[in-house]
């Protein structure tokens, strides 16, 4: 389920990728004119930009979750992205106009082409069919290891072409970090969230509760937090020491939330550390208003992220087992007779309600990050100058489209390949398994049979049906 996804190594390697190219923010403008470098943006240029933003924010990502599934549209789909993906270089390195120092992006997209180049090899090996029992099981394991960190990689690198498009952080700019990095744990956070609400199952399937796999990701993004402070000179900043106690809470606060968490016990810990970071946040003096207000909505989402996250602690209970859920049949609406499907029960209606509910606090999360990631100064001055306050500001950043794509691709995941559900089951009053009432015939449903069945399996799938009646 897309709870097995947290076994991999990919999301939480998000702001450590991002804490390690963090000193190189700077950029070096030898070698060009003033004159290139604030010339306008030409078609080709803007081609680029479209067409690798869809493909390593769509398309890759797609292509990835059916290569988990094992699904036969992995390579049709990635065989596109491939394609897509090389003319966007093309693209990238084609066009006129505006001319872009040497920057994190120019040189992260050179080294990132050994990945893209050793995954498509090893793609077309495993095409192959060969080495079976020799190279190909090892094979099977790099390519998948590969895949898993596509999106990170197309959103570190997604994230650096933007600043260097836009022209932020010029210098190395301690703001510019702590945002980028902070605003990816968040959205990196959330995403996990995500990944339990979705996986239910399998949170249940690993005998812990939900809180203690929450709490090891907020200790490990606060151990990143903390130890990425930019700290220049002998003398503390306020800003570098609030960093630092951030981080601080985070993983203090996530190896409290484990231990609270053991023996299948839940505790409000995640939420109570969400609360404070906002808190934090949303008081937070800044160069200018629309910068405060910025970072006060920022604040607020957080921490009405932290109390959605209590309420669901406390309040709405994990989903029940499937079997436990299932509406028993009886006399008057069983698939013997012409009665119609029986209506949707109380227990339905609410466990849709509690799992409605339960998508807040991930959002949330998401957006609190992307508005945190879009208050860096340099990107508030041109708004400012716009004249455009802060409800429309924050209006375009909401994060709606971020976690349609991220749902879709956990609905992907459950509905694609191997993970295909066969029709659901449903039992009777005394526990007898009976077909779905959905796609049950009026009448009796026809006897399983399966292609190849033996005279044997037919005759024992007699006696059962005798011995049940």
């Amino acid at each position: 389920m897309p709870g097995d996804l947290l076994s991999r190594p990919p999301i939480v390697l998000l702001p450590l990728i991002l804490t390690w190219i963090a000193p190189v923010f700077a950029h070096k403008y030898g070698g060009l004119t003033e004159e290139q470098l604030q010339a306008p943006v030409d078609s080709i240029l803007r081609i680029h930009i479209a067409l690798q933003a869809i493909v390593w924010g769509v398309v890759f990502p797609i292509g990835m979750v059916l290569g988990l599934t094992r699904s036969r549209w992995h390579v049709p789909v990635q065989s596109l992205g491939f394609t897509l993906t090389f003319g966007g270089i093309f693209l990238g390195h084609a066009h006129g106009g505006r001319q872009f120092p040497s920057s994190v992006h120019s040189q992260l997209g050179s080294w990132i082409l050994l990945p893209m180049l050793s995954q498509l090899g090893l793609g077309i090996y495993l095409k192959l069919h060969i080495h079976k029992h020799t190279l190909r099981p090892y094979a099977v394991r790099v390519h998948g290891m590969l895949g898993r960190i596509w999106p990170i990689l197309g959103w570190v690198q997604g994230l650096f072409g933007v600043i260097t498009w836009r022209g932020f952080c010029v210098e190395a700019d301690a703001q510019c970090a702590v945002h980028y990095i902070m605003g990816s744990i968040l959205i990196a956070y959330g995403i996990i969230l995500a990944l339990l609400v979705v996986g239910e199952d399998w949170v249940r399937r690993s005998g812990r509760s939900p809180e203690w796999w929450d709490s090891w990701a907020i200790m490990f993004l606060g151990m990143v937090n903390t130890f990425n402070t930019d700290h220049h000179g002998d003398t503390w900043r306020v800003e570098e020491v609030a960093q630092m106690i951030q981080g601080v809470l985070w993983w203090a606060g996530g190896a409290l939330g484990i231990f609270l968490s053991r023996n299948k016990q839940r505790n409000v810990l995640p939420g109570i550390i969400i609360i404070l970071t906002g808190w934090a946040m949303s008081d937070h003096p800044q160069a200018s208003m629309l910068s405060t207000k910025v970072h006060t909505a920022y604040g607020y989402s957080l921490m009405l992220a932290g109390l959605t996250r209590i309420i669901e602690i406390c309040f709405i209970p994990l989903p029940a087992p499937p079997r436990s859920l299932a509406h028993p049949l009886n006399d008057n609406d069983s698939e013997h007779t012409l009665a119609p499907p029986p209506e949707e029960t109380s227990i339905a209606r609410k466990a849709n309600a509690n799992q409605a509910f339960r998508h807040l606090p991930p959002f949330l999360l998401v957006a609190s990050g992307l508005l945190f990631m879009s208050a860096v100064n340099e990107e508030l001055e041109p708004i400012e100058e716009a004249g455009m306050d802060h409800i429309a500001y924050v209006s375009m950043i909401i994060a709606i489209l971020f976690y349609l794509l991220t749902v879709f691709l956990l609905h992907l995941y459950s509905t694609s390949g191997r993970n295909v559900q066969p029709p659901g089951v449903v039992f009777s009053a005394d526990n007898i398994e009976l077909s779905s009432p959905i796609n049950a015939s009026r009448w009796y449903a026809p006897l399983p049979r399966e292609e190849g069945s033996s005279t044997g399996r037919q005759l024992r799938i007699y006696l059962g049906m005798l011995r049940n009646w």
